[in-house]
């Protein structure tokens, strides 16, 4: 936290879950350097009942303004300098500066949140379970003729059925030339017979976050253009996978998938990251990708998803989330992965 901070103030709501175990949705929280009796969370009249059911050790201060409203409490009891996030508002940081002296930080929290503990592994591995179960699913009950917003709300039903608290993120699904979208907004189109469907979806329980995709053929066997790009997306996706372990530099992993589909001759068609971390949010630390920096560590949540995309013909991408371990990496949506034919 550095020497100069007494305290920080947070206001990203995942950074507040995790270390208060709060998950309403207005709230600050500011946590002392050196004196926990310091610690003070503030929310509004809407989640005093949940506030004391989930943080029962930290006083509340109740004010629907919580940020500045905080820092307002904490200025009046001796405080001068305060630690703040670096995605605060530049509306609300200059009302903060009114009070005390503010000094940025970057990534403290979510540099801790990058390795999991057994508890949210527990948790991540149930949201994993679950989007596989319903993937699976959905991949039986398919139609020609169902729309991309048909097959979304479906699957997402799925999800609440095999007891996920809610979706992950909006789940994409993207049928025939749209499949070259990597996010791709589900409309009104029909699914058509030889369309390649990729579908990104995935559950969340007790606010952890899964992330799966899978790309298949509806009403028909897939053609050759088809298997070839399919084929060379799984290869990739399995080198990136066997790359993750422990203290392996982020840039290889990323390089270890990419070069795969650049020596088939398809690097252009590859225009995203490989894959980030997961958690208390979707896209968390580390991102996966050519800039990257830093390594990787056990009990890291990740995701590797490689793709090639072909603008106006479809295109194919394969997700998994997978934890990388000391001796093996444990996938978390573990599911079939070849390119078959549904509906």
């Amino acid at each position: 936290m550095g020497d100069q901070l007494p305290g920080i103030l947070l206001t990203s709501l995942a950074n507040i879950r995790y270390l208060s175990g709060f998950s309403g949705s207005n709230a600050a929280l500011f946590v002392s350097r050196d004196d926990p009796h310091n610690d003070i969370i503030c929310t509004d009249g809407r989640y005093l009942t949940q506030v004391k059911a989930e943080c029962p050790d930290l006083p509340v201060h109740q004010d629907r303004s919580c940020a500045t409203a905080l820092v307002a409490r904490l200025a009046e009891t001796g405080f001068r300098v305060i630690g703040i996030e670096d995605n605060i508002s530049i509306a609300i940081e200059q009302e903060l500066a009114k009070s005390v002296t503010l000094v940025a930080t970057s990534g403290l929290v979510e540099q801790l949140r990058m390795v999991k503990d057994a508890g949210e592994l527990k948790l991540l591995a149930r949201a994993g379970a679950i989007t596989s179960q319903a993937m699976a699913q959905l991949f039986v009950e398919l139609r020609v003729g169902m729309t991309e917003v048909n097959v979304a709300r479906r699957l997402e039903q799925l999800f609440g059925e095999l007891g996920a608290d809610d979706r992950a993120f909006e789940t994409i699904v993207a049928a025939g030339p749209a499949s070259a979208i990597p996010h791709h907004q589900p409309t009104a189109r029909a699914l058509a017979v030889g369309d390649l469907l990729v579908v990104d979806a995935g559950a969340m329980v007790s606010g952890y976050h899964a992330d799966m995709t899978r790309t298949v053929v509806v009403g028909t066997d897939p053609g050759p253009w088809q298997v070839q790009i399919h084929g060379v997306v799984l290869a990739a996706q399995e080198a990136g996978m066997k790359a993750c372990t422990p203290g392996v530099q982020l840039t290889a992993i990323d390089m270890a998938a990419r070069s795969v589909i650049a020596e088939a001759g398809f690097g252009p068609a590859f225009g995203h990251g490989l894959g980030h971390g997961v958690g208390l949010e979707i896209h968390e630390a580390p991102m996966i990708n050519a800039r990257s920096t830093g390594t990787i560590s056990a009990n890291t949540p990740v995701t590797i998803e490689p793709g090639i995309y072909l603008p106006d013909k479809g295109g194919v991408r394969i997700e998994d989330t997978l934890v990388v371990g000391l001796s093996a990496n444990r996938v978390l949506t573990e599911a079939a992965r070849e390119l078959v034919a549904v509906g």
